[in-house]
């Protein structure tokens, strides 16, 4: 019962020459096709910018971990969208004559003017800012507070727009606020905050490069981060082994090629040094299968645990209770998976866990983060160099999302209480409502029932992001006025309503006085205006919200005062502790990291206690009757991700496989790309099979092509994300 031997490495022709893999320089050579005519201005948002792609970070094409160029196929894919043009506003006349999947939609171009539609007619007119602004201000103000929401998207969003939509909402009166982090890694908030007293990575990337062990749980950084695969080649040239915890052996992880790396572009780099299956939703059964050896070995770091932390002999008792086998059965793994991820932290000194949606898209979301945080806790792998709890970002700007206040469980840099509350009517010399607001699946719930008559939407396509798109559909064309700020068409525009407009908003390259973006290791960096290119009437985001806001409740004017970006960096400054540095920030290359390279520092947490909390849950029974499969939904084509054709280039599948093993296949005698339906009690989706090595008892599908089998309705009760996952059948298509 031994480790188990490492995976050997292959043959491989130069470049990868036949291999199912993204093809680098052919991809730069369509991007830079793609923005012919634009090239100047392209490379000066390259050069010049912030990336609006993942959450890793750079001042134009550098960062602060490696040396050279960072760059990668995410943030070129996303050039276009930062180099196109504006559609002809005739276009929106008769909306069923608009392309109906999403790339069709963004390929016609940037939103130009403020555009109307109202119920009844075939689309869309223009209007005029004063006009629209008098007119959703007017709807506004004739309701009350309790019947508005602001949603915010983290599509290129950035820390002034956070902060002031959700100052200018709160001043409205209105405490429903929310942001995309509740679609994704709320749940790391909910449990870091409880477990570690912060909610955000207690390390920084160069950590990795002092780690003995770097584990990434449910996560694929091949994909939504690509140059944390550069981060992780200089790591394991230094001796760090990568583990990869997953339901499925994501090849991007396997091996990668590098494309600035020469070594790397030729012959390609192993990255994982050992893949450990669980089912879907399985990791949590699994950290307390892999503690439970921990503590019979007393292979745990007692010192600091009795020195920095508190609760652990109830979860020691716990977890003696639960049985060994019973968790390995629940976890989906098996006994010599977990014994040799055991031994792997044994032998580790140093550590870093790194997690992403993979983890937090369950119902039991935030008791898993909980899990692997105090994993991670047992063993020492907080404070110190080369250790730390990372719950890796996808989006630019969704970490500043909920430290800017734009969360309705949340102020800006302080609890939702009375007591922040008052501190900030000082600051802000209104008072703001201090109890919680309506989560994003509240605000859908609420318009379902009848309770909303204002949604305000600062991109975001819900018609996508959600289970149960019919459900969707009914609760959107229930809200009396619909208003979406964003740069291009999304399909929910277009469903019906009293009231429907669209506001015409910049990318953060076009907005002057430049804006703030704060990357997965806390660091907020300068983004400054690029100019050069104009779309139309389009209007810096925050801008757009601060003047709605004025319209509606001509009263707070003075409240919301900002003459420019720099002043809300300012009001920022005063209103958040731990961005009191922002105020300074004013040229390309500015940033600082919040809290400095590493939180919790020798030990030391941000509790009322000082200690780190152990917790426990006990984990869901996942068995499941004879012939249905976890289904687990694949992210990708989406706006950050690289994946942006309709076949997967890193996994050589098409938007409509299902992933499934060789020996589910077996069992159910389908061949691989054979035609099949996919059903449960809630929707049917037809498919095409493809042969995964994938954890037996799970299938994978793409995301949102899977949405109509995710019931609506199961949302993890403390992180609030919906539960992206389902129980399936597979059957013949004839059948």
């Amino acid at each position: 019962m031994g480790r188990r031997p490492k995976r050997k490495k292959r043959s491989r022709v130069p470049f990868g020459v036949g291999e199912v893999k993204p093809h680098h320089y052919l991809e730069m050579g369509r991007i830079a096709w793609e923005n012919k005519g634009k090239w100047t201005y392209a490379w000066r948002v390259l050069n010049e910018g912030v990336c609006d792609g993942c959450a890793l970070g750079t001042s134009g094409l550098q960062d602060w971990t490696i040396d050279g160029t960072h760059l990668c196929l995410v943030r070129l894919n996303l050039l276009k969208l930062n180099t196109m043009g504006a559609f002809k506003a005739k276009a929106l006349a008769d909306v069923r004559r608009l392309p109906s999947d999403p790339k069709g939609l963004r390929d016609m171009g940037r939103i130009p003017y403020p555009m109307r539609r109202r119920r009844g007619e075939k689309g869309f007119a223009r209007v005029g800012w004063d006009e629209a602004l008098r007119e959703i201000g007017g709807a506004i103000a004739a309701t009350s507070p309790d019947r508005i929401a602001c949603y915010m998207t983290s599509r290129g969003i950035c820390n002034e727009i956070y902060f002031a939509a959700q100052k200018a909402w709160r001043a409205l009166g209105s405490p429903h606020i929310d942001n995309a982090a509740r679609l994704c890694h709320s749940p790391s908030t909910s449990a870091m905050k409880t477990v570690l007293g912060v909610s955000a990575s207690t390390c920084s990337y160069r950590d990795w490069y002092d780690a003995d062990v770097i584990v990434f749980w449910g996560s694929n950084p091949a994909n939504d981060q690509p140059v944390a695969l550069k981060y992780l080649y200089e790591a394991k040239k230094r001796g760090a082994r990568v583990l990869v915890i997953n339901t499925y052996e994501e090849p991007g992880m396997k091996t990668y090629w590098i494309p600035s790396n020469a070594d790397s572009a030729f012959a390609g780099t192993d990255i994982a040094d050992e893949f450990f299956h669980v089912g879907s939703g399985g990791d949590l059964a699994f950290t307390y299968a892999v503690q439970k050896i921990l503590l019979g070995r007393r292979a745990v770091d007692r010192a600091f645990i009795d020195a920095h932390t508190e609760g652990f002999r109830d979860y020691e008792n716990t977890l003696a209770e639960l049985s060994l086998d019973a968790l390995i059965s629940q976890s989906g793994s098996t006994h010599a998976d977990v014994i040799a991820f055991a031994d792997a932290l044994e032998s580790a000194e140093r550590g870093v866990f790194v997690w992403s949606m993979g983890l937090t898209q369950h119902g039991h979301g935030t008791d898993t983060v909980a899990a692997v945080c105090a994993l991670g806790l047992s063993q020492g792998f907080v404070g110190r160099p080369g250790t730390g709890l990372m719950p890796i970002r996808g989006h630019s700007g969704v970490q500043g999302g909920a430290e800017m206040g734009a969360y309705a469980t949340a102020f800006p840099g302080r609890a939702l209480t009375e007591e922040g509350a008052d501190e900030l009517e000082a600051l802000w010399g209104f008072r703001p409502p201090a109890e919680p607001g309506y989560d994003t699946v509240a605000m859908l719930d609420a318009a379902e029932r009848g309770d909303l008559d204002v949604l305000y939407a600062i991109g975001g396509n819900f018609l996508d992001t959600m289970p149960d798109p019919a459900r969707v559909t009914r609760q959107l064309e229930n809200i009396t006025v619909r208003v979406h700020q964003d740069l291009f068409l999304t399909s929910s525009m277009l469903l019906e309503g009293d009231l429907v407009y669209l506001l015409p908003a910049r990318t953060r390259y076009e907005h002057r006085g430049g804006l703030t973006e704060t990357t997965t290791e806390r660091r907020v960096i300068y983004s400054p205006h690029v100019p050069g290119h104009e779309i139309g009437e389009a209007r810096e985001e925050w801008r757009i919200i601060i003047d709605l806001a004025k319209a509606a409740k001509p009263s707070i004017a003075p409240f919301l005062h900002y003459p420019d970006a720099a002043a809300i960096r300012a009001d920022i400054a005063r209103t958040v502790p731990a961005y009191a540095e922002i105020a300074d920030l004013q040229a390309q290359g500015d940033q600082f990291q919040w809290g400095g390279p590493r939180l919790c520092e020798d030990g030391v947490f941000p509790t009322p206690s000082g200690r780190a909390r152990f917790v426990i849950a006990i984990p869901p029974d996942r068995r499941l009757p004879v012939g249905w499969f976890h289904l687990a939904t694949r992210r990708g084509k989406q706006f950050n991700s690289i994946i942006q054709a309709e076949v997967d280039q890193l996994t050589g599948a098409a938007r409509d496989h299902i992933f499934v093993s060789a020996q589910d296949l077996t069992k159910l005698g389908f061949d691989h790309d054979q035609p099949v339906r996919v059903r449960n009690d809630h929707g049917e989706v037809l498919a095409r099979i493809f042969r995964a090595p994938i954890t037996p008892g799970n299938v994978q599908m793409h995301w949102p092509e899977a949405n109509p089998l995710l019931p609506s309705g199961r949302v993890d009760p403390r992180g609030r994300v919906p539960d992206y996952n389902a129980i399936v059948q597979i059957l013949p298509r004839e059948a």
